[in-house]
């Protein structure tokens, strides 16, 4: 049986995350609750409220700091200090709103002085705790990531003995990967096993197998190099360079270390282990929300138009390609008589013979595309990012458009840099395609809150329509 019967490549940072934040609540609130219980013995209902205001106010900050990324590879010493840096900047922050809102008189400041001396301990202590037992759970074989090693070299020999000395980082090593003859290779391999054809690992990427991927070749072999980036950009899989190292065209690089082994990630996400990811979501629920409630007469509307006009259901839902390359079910008002949803799906194209004359003007006007809005409340797509394509495009455009995969690396959108750049509509040709590709590439490197509302102000005014809308 393998190991992916086990279900050791799967991601479990979501879970993790949501596990840190209730047990930091509970531990907020359980402190100051043993403190007034052991005070007054009943713990009052403005001490309920303050546990509640402080615990909020905690969680915002800690996202700031990013407190709640995996600290998989990151030192003991790294993750509590930052723990300590989020409760004093929490405790900072609250003393200033009470310098202005003269609350204070209301607590007893010997409970609330031990509360805050306590909790940062207990916040701490928990942490460390969980930390052995998710080493032990890694040792066993769960929580784990699928990495190989590109290349042999002094720096993947050192890349591999820092795996196989760490196992609490929970990166399952799957081997080493080179070209060159056997004759050509470090002699010290021997002891660590069969080398193995890059093309093999190159497929095992394609195929979802692999997680991490570290290219540890010397820089006189960059064109090597730059053709697995190529090839590698064609996966989603996070591609780390092990120095010395060429990059080429990074997509949000940054510099990580596995153990003493510094790496840069080539082609990675804006929204990794950063506030963004808080930042974009928060942003995403609230215009969703908003809008929802400003167009629910429209949507209406629309549902009625669409099952009065033509036979079949009010929603077509289509397999698309989410964040990092899984599938997510996109819901649209159907314009179509047909509903294609498998191997092969036909653009659509002007004077299309499948589309309703209701479905062609919801088309030209992008009010087919407002069900995507509960997409985005359901987490599956966000309101600004590349737009999604059917899996059928997907596959046809990933061997043709270099980076293409790479769109993926971030959630899908319902506008996005491409189309205010005018770039809607059916893509009959490779280089409407690549133009696409190019902008949706431009946005992921470029992100930011701002760009993000500058998007969805410029679809207000020129995104909805277009000649090419149809």
């Amino acid at each position: 049986m393998s190991d992916f019967s086990k279900g050791l490549v799967r991601s479990h940072e979501f879970e993790l995350a949501v596990i840190y934040r209730i047990a930091d609540l509970s531990a907020i609130f359980a402190v100051l609750a043993c403190l007034v219980w052991w005070r007054t013995g009943e713990f009052e209902q403005s001490f309920q409220f303050l546990a509640i205001g402080f615990g909020m106010a905690y969680l915002l900050v800690a996202e700031s700091f990013s407190l709640y990324r995996s600290w998989r590879v990151a030192s003991v010493k790294e993750q509590a200090s930052t723990t300590l840096s989020v409760w004093l900047v929490t405790v900072a922050l609250v003393l200033a709103i009470n310098y202005f809102l003269k609350i204070s008189d209301v607590y007893s400041r010997l409970v609330v002085g031990w509360w805050l001396l306590l909790t940062p301990l207990v916040l701490v202590a928990w942490r460390l705790v969980f930390r052995e037992l998710l080493a032990l759970a890694r040792r066993s074989g769960y929580n784990t990531r699928r990495a190989v090693i590109i290349g042999v070299s002094e720096n993947a020999l050192r890349l591999h003995r820092e795996l196989i000395s760490n196992p609490d980082l929970g990166l399952t090593f799957a081997g080493f990967f080179d070209d060159r003859a056997s004759t050509r290779l470090n002699k010290e391999l021997g002891e660590f096993g069969e080398v193995q054809p890059v093309s093999k690992a190159l497929d095992m990427a394609k195929n979802g197998e692999l997680n991490h991927v570290y290219i540890a070749l010397p820089m006189h072999a960059k064109d090597r190099i730059t053709s697995y980036l190529k090839l590698l950009s064609d996966t989603t899989c996070t591609t780390f360079i092990v120095p010395d190292f060429f990059t080429y065209n990074l997509i949000h690089s940054r510099w990580a270390s596995l153990g003493e082994i510094q790496t840069i990630s080539v082609f990675d996400t804006p929204f990794r282990n950063s506030a963004s990811v808080w930042v974009k979501r928060i942003q995403d629920v609230l215009l969703a929300s908003a809008i929802i409630l400003l167009i629910s007469p429209i949507l209406l509307a629309v549902a009625l138009g669409v099952k009065l006009s033509s036979p079949g259901p009010v929603l077509f839902k289509q397999d698309r390609y989410g964040l990092d390359g899984k599938r997510i079910r996109v819901w649209k008002f159907r314009s179509m008589r047909v509903m294609e949803n498998g191997g092969k799906v036909v653009q659509a194209t002007r004077d299309d013979p499948r589309i309703t004359p209701f479905g062609s003007f919801i088309r030209r006007t992008s009010l087919d595309e407002l069900p995507q809005f509960f997409n985005v409340l359901m987490g599956t797509m966000s309101i600004v990012g590349p737009r999604p394509h059917a899996v059928a495009h997907n596959e046809q455009f990933r061997q043709l458009v270099d980076r293409y995969m790479l769109r993926h690396k971030v959630k899908p959108g319902i506008t996005g840099w491409a189309q205010i750049n005018g770039c809607r509509g059916e893509t009959d040709t490779l280089d409407k395609m690549e133009r696409r590709v190019a902008y949706d590439l431009e946005y992921i490197q470029n992100w930011s809150l701002w760009m993000d509302l500058k998007i969805v102000y410029l679809t207000v005014f020129k995104g909805f329509t277009g000649d090419q809308a149809y």
